[in-house]
C-alpha cells in the first residue's frame, strides 16, 4: 500500500510508522510527505529516510481548489492509495476527500467524539480533558471526512487519569499510545480488514 503522510510537527507518529514499516508489522510504504511547514520536524524524518517530500501550504495558492490541484497531483505522481494525517493541523481539502474518500486517517489525542473538532489539537485537547474533570483519555485513529475528528472510528485506546495529571503528563501518556495503535490501523487497512458502512467503521480479524 502507498502512504502519503501529511505532517505539520516534529513527526513523532511518523517516526513510529516508518519504525513499523521497517519491522515488516506494517506492510506498506510512504511514497511522499507531505507538510504545510517546510520547516517540519517530519520533512527532516523524511529526508533522513529518502522520502520525497513537498511544501504545499494554503498561502501558496490562490484557492483551496488550487491547493486541492496541487496536492492530488503530487498523490498521482507518486501513485498514492491511501493518505495518513500525522500531526496535520489543516484542514484537508474537499476535493481531496472526495478523491481518497475512506482512505484517510487521523490520529486524535482523545476519544472521539470528545473533545474534537476545529481547534481542538495538541495541548489545547489535553487541558480540555482535564479541566473537565474525566477520569479516563485516550487517543482515537479515524477516517477523514469533510468535518473535523467527525469521520467513523477505527480504533481507540484508552489510559486512565491520576489525580496529580496535568496536561503535559497526560500528552506524554497519550503520546505513547498513539505510537502503538496507529501502525496497528494501519497495518489492518493495508491487510483490507477494514469494513466502512456509512458512519461506521471496525477491524474484521
Amino acid at each position: 500500500m502507498n502512504i502519503a503522510v501529511f505532517a505539520s510537527g516534529r513527526g513523532s507518529n511518523f517516526q513510529a510508522i516508518l519504525h513499523a514499516i521497517d519491522a515488516g508489522i506494517v506492510p506498506a510504504k510512504v511514497v511522499v510527505l507531505i507538510s504545510n511547514k517546510f520547516d517540519a520536524g517530519a520533512m527532516k524524518i523524511a529526508l533522513a529516510h529518502n522520502i520525497p517530500t513537498r511544501h504545499i501550504s494554503q498561502n501558496m495558492f490562490s484557492s483551496e481548489g488550487a491547493l486541492a490541484d496541487a496536492m492530488l497531483e503530487v498523490l498521482e505522481e507518486y501513485h498514492t492509495e491511501f493518505i495518513v494525517l500525522s500531526g496535520y493541523l489543516k484542514k484537508i481539502p474537499a476535493q481531496v476527500i472526495r478523491q481518497y474518500r475512506n482512505r484517510i486517517v487521523n490520529i486524535h489525542p482523545a476519544l472521539l467524539p470528545s473533545f474534537g473538532g476545529e481547534g481542538m489539537y495538541g495541548r489545547r485537547v489535553h487541558e480540555a480533558v482535564i479541566g473537565s474533570g474525566e477520569k479516563v483519555s485516550g487517543a482515537t485513529v479515524h477516517l477523514v471526512d469533510e468535518e473535523y475528528d467527525r469521520g467513523p472510528i477505527v480504533l481507540q485506546k484508552s489510559v486512565d487519569i491520576v489525580p496529580n495529571d496535568t496536561p503535559d503528563s497526560l500528552a506524554a501518556k497519550v503520546l505513547k499510545i498513539e505510537h502503538e495503535i496507529f501502525p496497528l490501523a494501519l497495518k489492518a487497512f493495508a491487510e483490507g480488514r477494514v469494513k466502512v458502512e456509512g458512519r461506521k467503521a471496525w477491524i474484521m480479524s
